[in-house]
């Protein structure tokens, strides 16, 4: 099996397990149907939103950033404010894809506001196990105590392994251990669509 190899924070190599191959089983949105979703989780906010001077964005690198990035222009354009948007960078785990490593790591921060008192909304693409949002809400905490965090994902696929719920969800989906959620942006992948794709099994 091909071996991957990413230095950590003190220049070590880490041996990592390589990805499962996959097939595409089925699209479960395309890019209209993620910007309709997205324009519906902003009405959402602002319905649940009392004060939007307190209000501020999370998002967890990589899908989770661009997330955050939109769902502050919509409500920019409903509302004529700027939403501050910060990113949260997690790396040697993806827990949208699969496990490539026990526990998440957490890199470079890109906060540039204070959260003490606010009401902020954690962002990512794929909620799963819970293990990047317990992490997330570890580093977030770091940078003071806010008043409020929420979670906001755009696919909630279960499979929890900690007690994580998000208050905002674009679409649930029913999957089996071995079916993987591929969301692309085309601010990262250069297409815009969310895939139900699974893993091949070795010899198949």
């Amino acid at each position: 099996m091909e071996e991957i190899y990413q230095i950590d924070a003190c220049a070590n190599l880490k041996r990592l397990p390589a990805m499962h191959p996959t097939r595409e089983k089925a699209q479960l949105m395309s890019a209209s149907e993620v910007d309709r979703t997205l324009v519906r989780l902003a009405h959402e906010i602002l319905e649940r939103t009392h004060d939007l001077h307190r209000l501020v964005f999370i998002g967890i690198r990589r899908r989770g950033v661009p997330l955050a990035q939109r769902l502050s222009k919509k409500i920019e354009t409903l509302e004529h404010r700027v939403i501050p948007v910060g990113i949260l960078d997690i790396s040697l785990y993806r827990d949208d894809l699969s496990t490539v490593s026990h526990q998440p790591v957490l890199n470079s921060t890109d906060i540039t506001f204070p959260v003490v008192g606010k009401d902020v909304i954690l962002m990512d693409d794929v909620l799963y196990t819970g293990r990047t949002i317990r992490a997330s809400l570890d580093a977030l905490f770091d940078h003071g105590r806010p008043a409020r965090v929420q979670l906001l994902v755009l696919i909630d696929r279960g499979h929890r392994e900690l007690p994580i719920e998000a208050q905002y969800v674009g679409r649930m989906v029913q999957t089996s251990p071995r079916e993987i959620i591929e969301v692309k942006f085309q601010e990262i992948d250069g297409m815009e669509k969310v895939l139900l794709v699974e893993k091949i099994a070795e010899g198949a």
